[in-house]
Parts: structure tokens; sequence; C-alpha cells
């Protein structure tokens, strides 16, 4: 199986700002739910609140330490190792880690693709994309978009393979 980070982050790294995408990038938005769409997503608990929906034609994994935690239409989860396990056992092909800072902080070690917006921007932040050391990392595509009418700011797409790890 695939492990996938997918990633909006701004020039200092910044993905979220009081529980919210801190830009609004329709092109950005697509691009998401093409990747996604009948696939395994791991989140943190803030991030699938920040949602606040179960995404259509997606199985939503929410990891919590809260125990009692439920989220209804979501498979609540308490560690990311759980995770991958439950997707595998579903068999799935590429599990999609969305966020935020402390799950992907978790998922880099093991993740073999980085899908990564570039936003073209400093903007407020308080949640943060953890650094990531790239010479283990090859590009295998980069695209560059411009600001327009529906997308707030100027992106670049960016999909980046890690060279050492393992697809199970």
């Amino acid at each position: 199986m695939i492990i996938s980070l997918l990633v909006a982050m701004d020039e200092k790294r910044g993905i979220g700002y009081r529980n919210r995408i801190p830009w609004h990038i329709s092109s950005d938005l697509r691009r998401f739910k093409s990747l996604t769409m009948g696939h395994h997503l791991v989140m943190g608990r803030k991030t699938y609140e920040s949602i606040g929906r179960v995404l259509p034609g997606r199985i939503m994994i929410v990891l919590t330490r809260n125990s009692a935690y439920g989220a209804v239409g979501c498979v609540v989860l308490h560690s990311l190792e759980e995770a991958v396990q439950y997707a595998e056992t579903a068999s799935e092909q590429e599990l999609f880690v969305i966020g935020g800072g402390e799950v992907f902080a978790s998922a880099i070690q093991i993740a073999n693709r980085l899908y990564l917006t570039q936003v073209h921007a400093r903007v407020q932040a308080d949640v943060y994309f953890p650094e990531v050391e790239i010479t283990g990392w090859r590009e295998v595509e980069t695209a560059n978009f411009p600001a327009s009418e529906k997308d707030q700011y100027s992106t670049s797409y960016r999909l980046l393979e890690n060279m050492g790890a393992p697809i199970s």
C-alpha cells in the first residue's frame, strides 16, 4: 500500500489558522477531491472537526487520544499504526494522510509520496507542516498556476516520492 501525504502549505510551511485553512483556492479543492475519491483518509480530530462533515466517496479515519470520542460515519482509531493496518486490511491501494500537523509529523517517517500544494504567500498560521529533509525525496511532477478569481493565491502543485520509504 502506498502511504501519501496530501498538504497545502504557505511559504513558511503554514497549513492552518484557528482550525481553518487560511486561504481559498478552488483548484486545490478540486485536486483534493480528484486524488482522494474512493480512498481512505487519515486525519487528526481537529482536522476532522474543521471539515465538519463526512466527505462522500471516501472512508474517513479520525485519530484521537480520547477513547470516548465518536464521529458518526467515520472510523475512529487511536494511532497512525492502527490506521495503516485498518486500510491495509480493507485492501486500500493508496492511503491519504491529510493532517493536521501532529499527524503529518508522525506519518512523514513512513510516507511514500507527498502531494504538495505550495501556496505562494505568507499567511497567518498557527499549525505548520513539519520540516522535511528533501534529499531523500525525488520530484516526479510539478505544475504552476496563477492566482485567479477563484484562486486567492498562485500555487505550485508538486508530487514527490520518498526514495527510501518501502511500499508495503
